[in-house]
């Protein structure tokens, strides 16, 4: 049987759409469609029922799932074997975490981490929308929010704060609000996509101000934490932010500093047969490290 066939078998499976499963195989939605009508035909079975709403397997198809997870689990397991006796870290990386925290924190630290492992090839992949570490997509996650898929080790890595922060220019121009109230008198960003946030408590600020003012509207919106930043330093308006994040990358003021948003929780996560995998283990205890003493 062919791998890459079953391969592609187990993606559709789990996305029950060729077009979604051709997304993350980077195939076509007509490609992904011939290569399980070859295997189809290969094993003599229909593998799914085509209907409107989608692919259902079949029962043919959900034991031939069930094998191809136990030989993608094995291939796992003996790729980790071949890696774990080895001296030095080496291979292959690959990073998710959201697009502020990546971009803004821990790019800077990779040059370090790989001028101590430099046979490991590190791949970071930055977005606010999480990769599916069970089917690899990603080795390790960083996640600003507890992992909500199952089998996966996690551990706590910081709690990060959020504050509320304008420019200088801002201010001088509109003044600097005193309450929370206030703030219904001022120009208010906001991350613009409510359905694919990157942590929890994203949106805070603008959650509090309609409660207070149901017809309250912020001046502008962005699905972005780096884009509110720079928009606030542009002095756009005022924004509920990450601390750490505005203080590495901005000069913003934070105002307001008795009010603190919910707390960021920070979680290293990866799956459980990667436990003993000397690439993961090393890129977890670097990131553990410089962690310990940063202030979040």
């Amino acid at each position: 049987m062919d791998w890459e066939k079953l391969k592609i078998f187990r993606y559709v499976a789990q996305e029950q759409s060729f077009t979604h499963a051709g997304i993350k195989l980077n195939l076509s939605q007509s490609a992904a469609s011939r290569q399980i009508k070859k295997l189809e035909e290969e094993l003599g079975i229909m593998l799914f029922h085509r209907h409107a709403r989608g692919l259902l397997l079949t029962e043919q198809g959900e034991t031939l799932l069930k094998y191809a997870n136990e030989v993608f689990e094995k291939i796992s397991s003996a790729e980790n074997s071949l890696t774990i006796n080895k001296e030095q870290p080496q291979g292959a990386l690959r990073v998710t975490t959201t697009v502020a925290f990546g971009s803004v924190w821990l790019a800077p630290h990779i040059d370090e981490f790989l001028d101590k492992y430099p046979e490991i090839s590190l791949t970071l992949i930055v977005g606010d929308t999480e990769l599916d570490l069970g089917m690899r997509e990603a080795d390790i996650a960083i996640r600003l929010s507890p992992p909500r898929q199952p089998d996966l080790i996690q551990r706590h890595l910081f709690t990060g704060h959020m504050g509320i922060f304008a420019s200088y220019d801002y201010i001088k121009k509109n003044g600097s609000p005193n309450s929370v109230n206030d703030l219904l008198n001022h120009k208010i960003v906001s991350y613009g996509d409510s359905t694919n946030i990157p942590f929890p408590g994203t949106n805070w600020l603008t959650g509090m101000l309609t409660k207070l003012d149901i017809n309250f509207q912020p001046v502008f919106s962005i699905n972005n934490i780096v884009g509110m930043i720079r928009a606030v330093e542009s002095g756009i308006g005022i924004a509920a932010l990450p601390t750490v994040m505005v203080k590495e990358i901005s000069s913003c003021t934070q105002i307001l500093q008795d009010i603190e948003g919910p707390p960021i929780e920070a979680f290293f996560v990866y799956p459980a047969e990667l436990r003993a995998t000397r690439r993961v283990t090393a890129f977890r205890d670097f990131i553990l490290q410089k962690v310990k003493n940063f202030e979040f």
